[in-house]
């Protein structure tokens, strides 16, 4: 039995992926960014999940532009 992957599945899996990834990104920073302003604590763990949020999607848009 031969099952194929309908196309729509796989573009709402990119996106819906896509979304989430970059919902937690911004919740971290926006997280770190309130506790700065509220407790005067810079929180080191919110801060490297967004700045690697940060990275990787800058690169990743790169390397896209460069390869395609």
């Amino acid at each position: 039995m031969i099952s194929f992957i309908d196309e729509r599945f796989l573009e709402h899996r990119r996106r819906s992926t896509s979304t989430a990834g970059i919902t937690t990104g911004v919740t971290a920073l926006l997280l770190g960014y309130y506790h700065f302003l509220k407790d005067h604590i810079f929180n080191w763990e919110l801060f490297g999940l967004g700045l690697l949020f940060v990275v990787v999607k800058m690169s990743l848009m790169l390397w896209y532009r460069l390869k395609d």
